[in-house]
């Protein structure tokens, strides 16, 4: 086999492509130095209900106080992703610059008005803000729950802002943004209502340098009490790792040697004594499996996906995703994913033509159609429900015209590309054994033996080593929790990845002893059986763990979670896969066969 990963100078060309695309992300006011008076940029971004972080609407879609000259900011490609939607704020903020007290506007709210604002407080709506490239956030209003009836609830809006931000010489350290309790609009009934909106901003020197201006959003994550868990979630995967790999040192490599002997024994004494076990079906365990374009396909997608894994972590580990870098990740996914394209269409034509295949243009579209496929048909619908909701997560015209071509320019002739050098490669199937003409009939096995009996017992494992730990990853893409320990993080892939596979490997000998070579699609399905566990966890997620209500946050929540499982099942089915070869490989190579 050749490599299938792509080498060391295209490596690099690969990581100053994405750091390139970053460029954009960073932040538009220069280098962040001021002098005294100077307008310090404040965006407004969005509003939307605390508990469906993907239900958010653009900030001015409720009635507040317009500037006088309202500009969009252009964001990058990740951002928009992101459901950013960044304007000029109304609060006008200079720096050095104390203010007591300044009106914003003195309007009055229509009964229209009242009620969108009532609806927004009593569904806990935030606001969120950007000022020189720090998040700010706050509630736009609150509920005084005076009766146990919701009828005697009281609805009030903020109208009272107060900033309070520390600076460090020529550059802006830190804001916090708090409001006032005292000064507030009772929504409560429907009428029209005075009101005027004032804002306070407060300057205070620190020493605080610039560059750890952002730790305290990272520090959230690194609690000595939320450490303990994680290193407890460390711990409990290591002490899986440690049984599952004990088990299968001491156990499957006794049996092996055991088998190796008995094997050996039966060459020297009976020529013509029937074979049993695992040797039996040496003449069928290298036969080709079924729907092999599939199963091509599905490798091909699974190391791509895999290489897009490695690639992120490896970003992650170098600091590219701080907190509050607006759309890093995805602007990541979308250019690593474009350009990591041909890295499936080499594995899968050419695993493809070593299985005999001959349609190989076919496999070529099944190959970019796999993942792609139900992602675009899932973001479709989801799109849909943004836009009949009018909320940011609904993807501007522009913006799906520039994925499109990103797709059409570089996905398409990059993984076009990799399908013909696959064809080219020549390679041919390693079997260290010769496969008859005919399969032999598997014998009846136990209902346990089945596919899906062995698909549970193979996922169990290494979600269990992951699923402390999925708690908080979960409550940083679905919630409000910042997750910044990707060192961590790296460690349980890793370990998730040991266990997929060795699992996978023992569960392959006991089907092969069991005289069952039907092990290519079970391996596989095995291997990525995990996915269908995360999906499980899913549904444990959002009803338990989490507030989330209401159409659109439950379709976006079960819909990109479905593909993100789905990408799960493809990568670590391609990883039990590829185990089960390698061993299967080495016990028929170490045996003689006639």
């Amino acid at each position: 086999m050749k490599n299938l990963f792509p080498s060391s100078s295209s490596f690099f060309c690969l990581l100053l492509t994405v750091f390139a695309a970053f460029s954009a992300v960073r932040s538009d006011s220069s280098d962040h130095r001021y002098k005294p008076g100077d307008i310090v940029p404040l965006y407004a971004n969005k509003v939307g209900p605390f508990h469906n972080p993907s239900e958010t609407y653009r900030y001015f879609d409720l009635p507040f106080c317009p500037p006088v000259d309202l500009k969009e900011k252009k964001e990058a490609l990740g951002e928009v992703l992101n459901g950013d939607r960044l304007v000029s704020a109304p609060y006008v903020l200079e720096f050095q610059r104390d203010k007591e007290s300044v009106s914003v506007c003195n309007t009055k709210l229509s009964k229209e008005d009242v009620a969108r604002f009532r609806s927004a407080v009593r569904k806990d709506y935030y606001f969120q803000m950007y000022y020189d490239d720090l998040p700010i956030w706050g509630f736009i209003g609150k509920v005084d729950k005076e009766g146990k009836d919701p009828s005697d609830y009281r609805y009030y809006l903020y109208k009272h802002i107060h900033f309070d931000v520390f600076y460090n010489k020529d550059r802006v350290i830190e804001i916090n943004v708090r409001t006032d309790p005292n000064a507030l609009v009772d929504l409560t009934e429907d009428a029209e209502v005075n009101a005027e909106f004032l804002y306070t901003v407060k300057w205070k020197e620190t020493n605080t340098p610039f560059e750890k201006r952002m730790d305290k959003y990272s520090q959230s994550s690194s609690l000595p009490h939320h450490l303990e868990i994680h290193w407890f979630s460390i711990i409990n995967s290591c002490v899986t790792v440690l049984l599952l790999t004990g088990f299968l040192t001491t156990i499957l490599m006794r049996v092996l040697k055991n088998d190796f002997v008995k094997y050996a024994h039966d060459e020297e004494t009976a020529e013509d004594q029937e074979e049993t076990g695992w040797k039996y079906i040496h003449g069928d365990v290298f036969r080709f499996p079924k729907f092999k374009s599939v199963f091509a396909a599905a490798l091909g997608s699974g190391t791509q996906l895999f290489t897009l894994t490695v690639f992120i972590f490896i970003l992650a580990l170098v600091g590219v995703f701080y907190p509050y870098n607006r759309g890093a990740l995805f602007t990541a996914l979308v250019v690593i994913y474009a350009l990591t394209s041909g890295i499936a269409g080499y594995t899968a034509t050419s695993f493809y033509c070593q299985l005999e295949g001959t349609n190989w243009v076919r496999n070529l579209l099944l190959t970019g159609c796999l993942f792609c496929g139900p992602l675009f048909l899932t973001f479709c619908f989801l799109n849909t429900v943004a836009i009949a909701y009018k909320a940011t997560a609904a993807l501007p015209f522009g913006t799906i015209v520039v994925i499109v071509l990103i797709w059409t320019l570089v996905t398409s002739p990059l993984l076009v590309l990799g399908g013909i050098a696959g064809k080219n490669s020549k390679a041919e199937f390693q079997a260290p054994v010769r496969t008859t003409k005919y399969p032999r009939e598997i014998p009846p096995l136990p209902w346990y033996r089945g596919s899906i009996p062995q698909m549970a017992m193979a996922g169990f494992l290494p979600f269990s080593a992951i699923y402390i730990e999925l708690y908080y990853i979960f409550a940083s893409v679905w919630g409000h929790r910042i997750y910044t320990i990707y060192s961590i993080l790296f460690i349980v892939f890793i370990i998730l990845l040991i266990v997929t596979a060795f699992i996978t490997v023992a569960l392959t000998y006991f089907q092969l002893a069991a005289e069952d070579h039907e092990w290519w699609w079970r391996s596989f399905l095995c291997g990525g059986s995990t996915g269908l566990f995360i999906y499980a966890y899913c549904l444990y997620y959002y009803y338990a763990r989490s507030d989330m209500s209401g159409f659109m946050q439950t379709s976006f929540f079960f819909g990109y979670m479905a593909c993100i499982c789905y990408g799960f099942f493809l990568m670590l089915g391609t990883v039990g896969f590829r185990a089960a070869l390698l061993f299967v490989r080495h016990i028929y190579r170490s045996i003689k066969c006639e």
